[in-house]
């Protein structure tokens, strides 16, 4: 159960954001004033921002146990910072430091550890959550409040929030040896990497994730814990992460290093703000190089525009924003590739293995097969839009070619099906059950509302 340590701190924090909410006039909606955000999808104003202040915090940690008693709105920044020094990590360590843990549970976040500990949620015992009709419940896999734990993955806070987990840790080693694989061939790519996590027990891997640099450059990277590492490369600096994975076959990183490898560049997004660029880098100061700066720059971009008028005058052709993680399982993946080439183009594009941990729950929201590897493939770029054709036009290609071949798409960015689609992909009779029970008269927005029509 989650401890009850006293946290006179945290009982204030969660006491006011709890009076705040049940105070709010019937109909006013509401969003939690988080500093940082990871979602990309745009949203209209929201008429309340609830105060979390105090809800950011590592409550304990139980290296006994490997647990860690964490408040909603702690980042894994905070949360890896308080458990390596006793030599353990969350299970699933999504790649970005300002990812909050509730996010990333009522969210959806993966990683390179996710073929083996699936999800972040599923590494979560129990789950505290103000619900959206005010009440505070606890929800675990057997308990009263079962349901609610198994539908709160992907539900994007739209039935309620989490003010504190009980999230289970794992063992770590000091380094992390990596070893980058080149292959030509997508089929015979995703062939390797399904080896590769099969036999990964055998092996003694414990990372596994890739990059697709184009049709014929797919780069399968292994990650191994150890001890002792002859040397770490230092990828904060003048070097760049993911063009290290062309040029290298082996490489070591301390463990902390490795969990933010993707962070510095926002995997190689910050190539679009010139960071990477060999004369602007060394003027960015190391503390600037991450991805929440990143992000708050985009966010006054799309506001503003500064750049797009400089970049493209008037009379350019629009460009689409194309943001979007997909799953698919792993023998439909190269398939999805020679499509994705041939319409959109971007790259490179991020390969990550996944398969869920646990088989005592159905994650009702989000619903994959147990036995199935899946490939997370993630994208995020603009494309020249084609004449005549509307923003939207590669977002609705993607949507609908994940959809031929089985997979899913995580909704933290621009969706645009119909609700009917919706709905079936994303198990509405499940929904509208929990949206009945735990937020029965709709203070909170619906979540093809939030997700697609960006209310």
């Amino acid at each position: 159960m989650l401890p009850q340590t006293g946290d006179l701190a945290y009982r204030a924090a969660r006491g006011r954001l709890v009076a705040q909410y049940r105070a709010l006039p019937a109909g006013t909606s509401v969003r939690l004033a988080k500093p940082t955000s990871n979602l990309f999808r745009l949203r209209q104003p929201a008429a309340a921002l609830l105060d979390v202040t105090g809800l950011d915090r590592v409550l304990h940690v139980d290296p006994v146990a490997r647990t860690a008693d964490v408040a909603g709105m702690t980042t894994y920044e905070d949360l890896v910072a308080a458990t390596l020094p006793h030599g353990l990590m969350p299970a699933v360590v999504p790649e970005l430091r300002t990812i909050t843990l509730g996010g990333a549970v009522t969210g959806l976040g993966v990683e390179a550890s996710s073929f083996r500990a699936g999800l972040p949620h599923e590494s979560v015992r129990e789950l505290e959550v103000l619900t959206g009709d005010g009440q505070v419940v606890v929800a675990t896999a057997g308990g009263e409040h079962a349901a609610l734990y198994a539908g709160f993955p992907n539900s994007y806070g739209t039935l309620g929030y989490a003010l504190r987990l009980l999230v289970d840790l794992v063992p770590v080693q000091p380094f992390v040896r990596l070893r980058h694989e080149h292959f030509e061939d997508a089929a015979q790519y995703f062939a390797a990497m399904a080896a590769t996590c099969a036999d990964a027990d055998a092996t003694g891997v414990d990372f596994v994730d890739g990059v697709v640099f184009g049709p014929t450059s797919h780069v399968l990277t292994t990650g191994t814990f150890t001890d002792t590492a002859p040397y770490t490369s230092d990828y904060t600096g003048r070097q760049i992460y993911y063009r290290s994975l062309l040029g290298r076959r082996d490489d070591y990183l301390g463990v902390e290093e490795f969990l933010w490898r993707w962070d510095t560049d926002w995997f190689w997004c910050s190539r679009a703000l010139g960071v990477q660029h060999p004369l602007v880098r060394p003027l960015v100061p190391r503390r600037l190089r991450r991805s929440d700066v990143y992000s708050r720059l985009v966010t006054f971009e799309r506001r503003h525009g500064v750049v797009g008028r400089l970049t493209h005058p008037r009379g350019a052709p629009a460009r689409e924003a194309v943001i979007q993680d997909v799953e698919l399982a792993v023998g439909a993946a190269a398939e999805f590739l020679d499509f994705f080439h041939a319409e959109v183009g971007i790259s490179p594009v991020w390969a990550c293995p996944m398969r869920l941990a646990r088989t005592d729950v159905t994650w009702s929201l989000y619903p994959l097969d147990p036995d199935t590897l899946y490939i997370n493939l993630g994208f995020w770029s603009t494309v020249e839009l084609p004449p005549g054709r509307a923003d939207g036009h590669y977002n609705r290609l993607v949507e609908e070619r994940v959809s031929a071949l089985g997979g899913a798409k995580s909704l933290y960015s621009s969706s645009f099906y119909s609700a009917e689609d919706f709905w079936d992909r994303y198990n509405g009779p499940a929904y509208q059950v929990l949206k009945k029970t735990y937020d029965p008269d709709g203070r909170l927005l619906d979540l093809y509302d939030k997700c697609v029509r960006g209310r």
